[in-house]
């Protein structure tokens, strides 16, 4: 009997390369390997499941997680998403959410589904950066004027 080429990942380092193998598929666009493509995504999202990973982090942890392991730079992810310098910078230090569109991007370009991007997470907000542990509060002040 011929052995299976890939199984139930059942350690971190079976998943590692799974990983690197998906990558490597992936990378090279190679459409004759598109069913090896699908049975990697199936088995690697399964372990993803199982172990939590992705709902542990916020989607700006999970972003700098992700980018850090494809050793992705910022300026990188500005091409990958077609958004200008700032609002890159802005999103990775909580002072802008991600839209949409950019859900969608980083999903598609991960390899990840969308809810991973898509949970709540507090931003920091300039006006509120003489407080403690701000988050997006209102801050304004109603002046009376005589």
């Amino acid at each position: 009997m011929e052995e299976l080429k890939y199984k139930v990942i059942k350690t971190e380092q079976q998943y590692q390369e799974y990983c690197t193998v998906l990558e490597g598929l992936v990378d090279r666009s190679d459409v004759s390997a598109q069913d090896e493509i699908e049975l990697l995504t199936y088995l690697i999202e399964k372990w993803d499941e199982e172990h939590e990973a992705l709902s542990l982090a916020d989607p700006i942890e999970l972003l700098s997680s992700l980018m850090k392991d494809r050793s992705i730079k910022a300026k990188d992810l500005v091409e990958i998403l077609g958004v200008s310098k700032g609002l890159v910078s802005d999103i990775l230090h909580y002072k802008k959410g991600l839209s949409k569109e950019v859900i969608r991007t980083l999903a598609s370009y991960f390899k990840v589904s969308q809810e991973a991007f898509n949970r709540p997470y507090k931003l920091k907000v300039s006006e509120n950066s003489h407080l403690k542990n701000a988050s997006v509060i209102n801050t304004t002040k109603e002046l009376n004027v005589a």
